[in-house]
């Protein structure tokens, strides 16, 4: 049965935006930016064995691939059944086939997101992946609202913040000024989970690298709702709730704990 519009995927919908827009280097961003949130499931060769996964590769002309779908029936059709798969994140997929010059084909026959992308492209992704946000030691002197950032931004926040649930309360976006007199706008996470601070991190500076846009630097902080900067960011700044965890107990497939990455074999 052919998909419909509402069947699409966010992946979907960015890759159908950078196929519209051409040679438009915004819109091809914002499709990677959307890939690296994406959960996606990776075809094995065989079951699991621990953190260890032997993903199923082809050998094309370009050079060996594997194949990932962002729902599990896309795997299953392009699979013909149940197979045996590790699901994760793009930003934790990439860099494991980067590394190791595997390309990657995605949605392959099943999705009108069906693209292949070389290891060269993954190579290049992995590499912004890799940018560095400075978190800093400075207390803000200054808290106001934020002003004249682009929506773009905004959106791709709003999206990289929504798959982060469970890792911090809220976060607020607010202008800045700090003691040296420098300008600057704050994304601040309130009661972050301890070892959290690194993915939100993250997560923050893939908004910034994909969203397309000369976005200009961002500063991230994490505080406790009991610190008294609380308050003036709740009254000047723009909120972004966090969804929780429906069952944080519930133990992770392979591939989805951050703290164990999958190894490839």
């Amino acid at each position: 049965m052919a998909e419909t519009a509402s069947d699409q995927t966010p992946l979907d919908r960015a890759h159908a935006a950078m196929e519209a827009a051409g040679d438009d280097t915004a819109a091809r961003m914002q499709f990677y930016g959307q890939l690296a949130g994406a959960e996606l499931f990776l075809m094995l060769e065989s079951e699991a064995d621990g953190d260890q996964v032997t993903p199923q590769v082809f050998e094309l002309e370009t050079g060996p691939v594997v194949v990932a779908f962002d729902r599990e029936d896309r795997l299953a059709g392009f699979a013909g059944g149940i197979t045996p798969f590790a699901s994760m994140s793009g930003r934790t997929l990439v860099p494991l086939l980067a590394d190791q010059g595997l390309g990657l084909g995605l949605n392959l026959e099943v999705a009108p997101s069906a693209i292949l992308l070389p290891a060269d492209a993954l190579r290049w992704f992995r590499d912004n992946l890799d940018g560095d946000l400075q978190e800093g030691e400075a207390r803000p002197s200054e808290v106001r609202a934020p002003i004249g950032l682009p929506e773009a931004l905004l959106t791709g926040l709003d999206a990289k913040l929504a798959g982060a649930a469970g890792l911090a309360a809220i976060a607020y976006l607010v202008g800045v000024t700090y003691a040296d007199g420098r300008a600057s706008h704050l994304l601040a996470f309130i009661d972050p989970v301890p070892g959290a601070e690194g993915a939100l991190a993250q997560v923050t500076q893939e908004a910034l690298t994909f969203s397309g846009i000369e976005a200009g630097s961002l500063d991230v902080a994490f505080f406790p709702a009991s610190d008294g900067i609380a308050p003036q960011l709740a009254k000047v700044g723009l909120r972004f709730d966090l969804p929780k965890l429906a069952d944080p107990s519930a133990p992770k497939p392979p591939g989805m704990d951050p703290d164990a990455p999958p190894r490839l074999r």
